[in-house]
């Protein structure tokens, strides 16, 4: 199926009636009925119940327009990107990453890199779920990653950037805030939220936690709706320090542990370009510059 047909398609679900629909795609009657009959025959059945009043869709039809519709904004979104590229930029650097907050620096390491680079185009791509698994399949050029998650995976480079600490999460008015460190002592009376996804090392310091101080405790579904719990005063929560957005929004206290988390960025082992090689690099030295 062509993108022109495509489109057809999409007018006429809009229009529902030939004329019109040609009229607005600014093509002939005949031409817009050719073209849909020759994309149904492709795809395998029937869009449009075609009457003498217009043309109705069908079940799968409207299905189908309602996915096509998506398809094509995505397919429309990703010419415009490679528009960009072609007239601004030679090459492409494909960053993955589950959130901003996992490289806070990443802002400040494109700026430096476009200061050396002008011609080659770094593209962060966020993606909260599969990451590695796009980069795995050739899809990004770097991705950032727990150094635990990568022992096991072969043909990739590791490139450590940080060690993240566990904090305690807290409003900023909470008398918690006050202190530049806090151990599990500190937490008792309190609740804390636990669950939503932790890491196995983090999980080792909420239930330590819980056994030393019978501290009260329920589960958060995902790290949104633990802050959306701190806000209304319903508890705190520990959480690695990848997770900070910077915003300023809570209070971020380190935990008295001896768990942490190092950071990575893992390149493919088979990637030679400088530019790939360079922006690592550069992130690498603003890390070690923030320390």
């Amino acid at each position: 199926m062509t993108t022109k047909q495509m489109d057809y398609i999409l007018m006429l679900a809009q229009t529902l009636n030939f004329n019109r629909a040609a009229e607005n795609l600014f093509i002939s009657q005949p031409t817009l009925t050719y073209q849909i009959k020759a994309a149904e025959e492709e795809i395998g059945f029937q869009i449009f119940a075609r009457s003498g009043k217009g043309a109705a869709l069908t079940p799968a039809g409207a299905q189908f327009c309602t996915t096509l519709r998506n398809v094509r904004d995505e397919l429309n979104r990703a010419i415009e990107q490679g528009q960009n590229i072609n007239v601004l930029y030679k090459e492409d650097v494909r960053i993955g990453l589950p959130s901003r907050s996992y490289i806070h620096l990443l802002p400040q390491a494109i700026m430096k890199y476009a200061q050396v680079s002008p011609s080659v185009s770094v593209s962060p791509l966020f993606h909260p779920f599969d990451t590695m698994d796009l980069f795995l399949k050739g899809e990004l050029d770097i991705v950032v990653a727990m150094k635990e998650d990568t022992l096991r995976i072969p043909d990739i480079r590791v490139h450590e950037l940080y060690v993240s600490p566990i904090y305690l999460i807290s409003e900023k008015t909470d008398p918690l805030a006050k202190k530049e460190i806090l151990s599990a002592k500190d937490l008792v009376g309190r609740t804390l939220m636990v669950g939503g996804g932790s890491p196995p090392a983090l999980k080792a310091v909420q239930q330590r936690v819980i056994a030393e101080t019978g501290i009260n405790y329920f589960n958060s579904a995902d790290h949104e709706t633990t802050l959306t719990n701190v806000a209304s005063h319903k508890g705190i929560c520990l959480a690695p320090g990848f997770l900070n957005d910077h915003t300023g929004e809570f209070a971020w206290t380190r935990f008295d542990c001896k768990e942490s988390f190092t950071m990575v960025l893992c390149t493919h082992a088979g990637e030679q370009r400088p530019s790939v090689q360079h922006f690592v690099k550069i992130l690498q030295k603003l890390y070690r510059q923030e320390r």
